[in-house]
């Protein structure tokens, strides 16, 4: 009886009780990078790469290590043209910052067809304001979505680790006025807080302008 089960045992098995070879397992599927979140204060700023006028792509992680300005921007805005015309809180601003190693970029978010949109309008701009600093052109608006950019000039500071830090307007003054209150310069204040190593006081304040033209 022992050897007849022995024998039963080592018996090969009929083709279809045989196991079938293992299939080598299925790579898993690698997960789609997360997406950044929208832009807040606090928290890292969300990477993007534009395009400027000259053809130059900047890639805002590429500026980690320094400050970094972005002035939401469309050039025939009367308040950007007023920021940027004769005696107007721009002129001169971009470049006294540039100069201490702070990155200023402006970035036109304007769908084609909208008001100051487009490379060629951009590229006029540059020169009619004797700007210093280049203009980022983000026809699709993808970037200006992200930031939550509502208006022109629409400001926002990210720090030398990234994070965003100041998101709002440029002064409590727009087109000049000031009412029952002084004159604040919001990023001025921001920026010099930054470069004297401390903590920007106010991180948000309500933009003003024209609506970004999305």
């Amino acid at each position: 009886m022992i050897s007849l089960l022995i024998a039963l045992a080592c018996a090969p098995k009929p083709a279809a009780e045989a196991s079938a070879p293992m299939d080598a397992p299925a790579p898993m599927a690698t997960p789609a990078a997360p997406v950044a979140a929208e832009a807040v204060v606090g928290q890292a700023a969300p990477d993007f790469t534009l395009t400027d006028v000259s053809g130059v792509s900047h890639t805002l992680s590429a500026y980690k290590g320094k400050t970094v300005v972005l002035e939401w921007f469309n050039p025939d805005c009367p308040f950007v043209k007023y920021a940027h015309g004769q005696g107007g809180p721009l002129v001169g601003l971009p470049k006294t910052w540039i100069d201490q190693g702070v990155v200023w970029l402006a970035i036109n978010s304007g769908a084609e067809g909208k008001q100051g949109a487009g490379k060629e309008r951009n590229t006029a701009a540059v020169a009619e304001y004797g700007m210093v600093n280049p203009v980022l052109i983000d026809a699709d608006g993808a970037v200006g979505r992200r930031y939550a950019a509502k208006t022109t000039p629409h400001m926002f500071i990210v720090d030398a680790q990234g994070v965003l830090v100041y998101d709002g307007a440029l002064d409590n003054a727009p087109l000049g006025k000031v009412e029952a209150e002084p004159r604040q310069d919001h990023v001025v204040a921001a920026l010099t807080a930054l470069v004297a190593g401390q903590p920007v006081a106010q991180g948000r304040t309500q933009p003003y302008g024209c609506s970004v033209k999305y």
